[in-house]
């Protein structure tokens, strides 16, 4: 049931880092505050597609 998920920097949209979830107990889009080394700081990563 898990499956692997792409975020992206909300400043720069860089796809940097992959992680997984649970498709059954998460419904809604993952978001954390995690390092981006295009814009030198810690920002919102999203997930993307």
């Amino acid at each position: 049931m898990r499956i692997i998920v792409t975020l992206a920097c909300s400043e720069c949209k860089r796809r940097n880092y992959t992680t997984t979830k649970n498709k059954r107990t998460t419904q809604g889009k993952l978001a954390f505050k995690k390092y981006c080394k295009f814009c030198r700081t810690h920002t919102l990563h999203k997930e993307t597609k």
